[in-house]
């Protein structure tokens, strides 16, 4: 195990300084705990572009994808607290979902996104309406022959997280997340902000043309409205690109897919306690490192790996990582969000780290602040 020393902290300030410096970033806070002790913190910048809000502790940021991880935390929780196995089927709780070939898909499958559900079929329907959407999942038919690969749900699965918890817990996801691990641990993070809150909310921005890559082949599966990749981020429609997510109407929605907002702190206290073993026990622990999808991935189109609903680092044939952006830790588990965010536990160290952010990056897994960030945390090269 390593112990975070002086020398970490200066090599993490450097590499936030420098994404300043390089004028990647218009606000943003980096924060990493070890063994129940906040170990560094860093924020700074502004909560808006025209720079008339300056980046203080309290400020909240809307985090993207980087809400799957609470939100995951929270169904495996919950099917931990009712006592349903991983393995049980998803009907064992939720009739409904058993119709078009899905009656036998697993717990298990759902959260690895091994469900074959990453594009909703049916058009049309509102992306606030998280029932509306989960009924329609679960009328649906998967996408492809669940258990034989993986794809991941960029939209979809938060409905799914929240129908699981709204089933086995009889609250919404976003109650849950508070009611479990937000007020327990106090952290300032929410599936669905409260109003007195909006103040605190920096703007988020998109990218910087000088900052756009080269497109891969996620970029450009994405261009084709035909293609999986593409439905998948399409459905339910709404709330695509950074503007659209600067409204209150938007913060309150309790999406579990993509609509956390919080701090780094928050996120980085929280996975703290997921890496020293806090909340979870037996199977329902043990799932949070057992890398059950590994390899290509249908909607990505680039390698991935995923626990029981967190995503891994993936593995070559022989046990390599292929990617490190959750360090180099073989066990770290978290998610990332659009644009750069980046919140994860590693257990074989006891670290929880979490880096949020106003400005997008594009270019999914290959954004380069965050990479930065871990690099210099661990000491490795990049």
């Amino acid at each position: 195990m390593i112990r975070l020393d002086e020398g970490a902290i200066m090599r993490v300030r450097a590499a936030f300084e420098g994404n300043f410096a390089r004028g990647e970033e218009i606000g943003a806070e980096v924060c990493v705990w070890q063994d129940g002790r906040e170990v560094l913190r860093f924020g700074g910048g502004w909560r808006d572009a025209g720079k008339t809000q300056p980046w203080t502790e309290d400020t909240l940021v809307f985090c993207w994808s980087a809400t799957k991880g609470p939100a995951a935390a929270c169904a495996l929780h919950a099917l931990q607290e009712a006592g349903v196995a991983l393995e049980a089927p998803v009907v064992s709780v939720w009739p409904e979902f058993g119709v078009a070939g899905k009656e036998r898909i697993t717990f298990a499958e759902l959260l690895e996104h091994r469900a074959g559900l990453a594009v909703l079929e049916q058009t049309g329907l509102d992306v606030f309406d998280l029932e509306a959407v989960a009924s329609a999942l679960a009328s649906q038919a998967p996408n492809w022959t669940p258990g034989t690969a993986h794809g991941y749900a960029p939209r979809t699965f938060g409905y799914l997280l929240d129908a699981i918890v709204r089933r086995t817990a009889g609250m919404p996801l976003g109650d849950y997340w508070r009611k479990t691990f937000g007020d327990p641990l106090m952290l300032a993070f929410w599936i669905g902000l409260p109003a007195e809150l909006d103040g605190h909310v920096a703007r988020m921005h998109a990218a910087r043309v000088e900052d756009l890559k080269e497109p891969g082949p996620f970029e450009r599966a994405l261009s084709d409205p035909a293609s999986l990749t593409a439905q998948s981020f399409a459905r339910p429609a709404g709330l695509t690109g950074a503007a659209a997510t600067n409204r209150p109407e938007v913060w309150r929605a309790s999406i579990p897919s993509f609509g956390g907002i919080g701090n780094a702190r928050s996120l980085a206290r929280f996975y703290d306690r997921l890496a020293a073993g806090e909340f979870f026990r037996g199977p329902w622990a043990e799932a949070l490192t057992q890398r059950s999808s590994n390899g290509p991935d249908l909607v990505l189109q680039q390698p991935t790996a995923f626990s029981a609903g967190f995503m891994m680092d993936p593995l070559d044939g022989s046990d390599h990582k292929v990617r490190a952006t959750f360090g180099p830790s073989l066990s770290a588990f978290g998610h990332p969000g659009a644009g750069g965010s980046l919140a994860f536990a590693d257990p074989d160290n006891r670290i929880g780290f979490a880096y949020v952010m106003n400005r997008m990056e594009n270019g999914v897994l290959r954004e380069t602040r965050p990479v930065r960030l871990v690099q210099a945390l661990y000491g490795v090269e990049g």
